[in-house]
């Protein structure tokens, strides 16, 4: 997937500036699809030069005019196109599986101390997700739509976080100094 699909989805549910669009992925898209701000802006404006986007200057007091993206024509016959578009499955890489594979050639302490921070990190992303569930999403049963396709890839990384957490702490359990129980 190119960034360009990403903004496209984002902008079809609602316009929006740059920055805008940089902070939904900062709170939102971009737990799937990490874009920094640079790389929105320079494909905004490649967007544009395709057809794919137009934008509207919006005067604001005592800031430079800004730009509010919304999908043109062209965008729109891009996103479906693309979603009709079939995609490889995603194929596991993960560099603390290689870590833990070689575990016996090296330092097992360190290896164990770095599943431990992956742990923490993915059990943040948890609480972050299930946060977001319950304050956006408290009955799931009454969603369709777009909403409900929003919950669906919620719940995805929900799932992806608990499982790798869970995995986490197997793991954990097995290296511990005594061994497994």
């Amino acid at each position: 997937m190119a960034l360009e699909h990403a903004l496209l989805v984002s902008l079809s549910e609602r316009e929006g500036s740059g920055y805008e669009l940089a902070r939904r992925f900062d709170r939102s898209i971009g737990f799937f699809w990490a874009a920094t701000h640079q790389q929105i802006y320079r494909v905004l404006r490649r967007m544009e030069e395709a057809g794919w986007v137009t934008h509207t200057d919006v005067a604001q007091e005592g800031r430079p005019d800004k730009k509010v993206y919304r999908v043109a024509d062209a965008g729109r016959a891009e996103l479906t196109r693309w979603l009709a578009e079939p995609i490889e499955p995603t194929v596991l890489r993960d560099e603390l599986g290689v870590k833990l594979r070689g575990a016996s050639l090296g330092d097992l302490d360190a290896v164990r101390r770095e599943v431990e921070r992956h742990r923490d990190e993915h059990a943040a992303r948890l609480a972050a997700y299930q946060a977001i569930e319950h304050r956006d999403f408290p009955k799931p049963s009454t969603l369709s739509g777009r909403e409900l396709h929003q919950y669906l890839v919620l719940r995805g990384g929900v799932r992806a976080e608990q499982s790798f957490t869970d995995w986490c702490d197997e793991v954990l359990q097995a290296l511990r100094p005594e061994g497994p129980r």
